[in-house]
């Protein structure tokens, strides 16, 4: 049966009919199938549009199948702005470890963002954009993302500069707010300017502030 080898995290594209009724899954399939269905959702609605029911109908099961994995929708909300969450600090974090040269990390890193923000799954609304910041649970997870990725970017400028760490943190939080930023004007406003090129230019202007700090190495 050809839907039965489908993998469940390819979801259902907007508009097609959804899968998954009456076909049993493993949990951790199960799961990966609900939160791709509720990505969808929340994305295309918005978290207060957004129901239960629409949910487990995108994904094609029941609301008793999607009520055993998440209690709720705030629950099924909270699991999948942590996979989001995840997902960019992960990125930054693979950008600066994939080079030792600091002109190469500003740009690798700020590629990460775009390309975050560019993903065709739109889970960067989910981070940048949520009509739910008034939740606590959902602010901290936002401003886990500036924090983490801030807090990895100061530990290299900390380390190749001397500066004080919390010197180091604030150009951090900087260099992460001027990638956020404009990765997301880039794509609601300027969409015409090649993916690549964007992160470059704006990249060109990170380092030109950052890369005027002198190397500990160079004192």
């Amino acid at each position: 049966m050809e839907e039965s080898r489908r993998d469940p995290r390819e979801g259902t594209l907007p508009g097609a009919a959804p899968t998954g009724r009456g076909v049993r899954l493993p949990r951790r399939a199960r799961r990966a199938q609900l939160l791709t269905a509720a990505r969808e959702v929340f994305v295309a609605q918005g978290y207060h549009a957004a129901a239960m029911d629409d949910i487990a109908e995108r994904a094609g099961v029941s609301k008793p199948v999607l009520y055993q994995h998440f209690p709720g929708k705030l629950d099924l909300y909270l699991a999948l702005l942590d996979e989001s969450c995840d997902q960019m600090i992960n990125a930054a974090a693979a950008a600066l470890e994939s080079t030792d040269d600091n002109k190469q990390r500003v740009i690798a890193t700020m590629h990460a963002f775009y390309q975050y923000v560019a993903g065709a799954e739109g889970a960067f609304r989910l981070v940048f954009e949520s009509d739910l910041t008034n939740e606590p649970a959902v602010r901290a997870r936002v401003d886990r993302v500036t924090t983490e990725c801030a807090k990895l970017i100061a530990h290299v400028i900390r380390d190749d500069t001397g500066l004080p760490a919390e010197q180091s943190q604030l150009l951090a939080v900087s260099l992460v707010g001027m990638g956020q930023v404009s990765a997301r004007f880039w794509l609601q406003e300027t969409g015409t300017i090649p993916q690549g090129d964007a992160a470059r230019l704006v990249a060109g202007l990170a380092w030109r502030g950052i890369g005027g700090y002198p190397r500990t190495d160079e004192r």
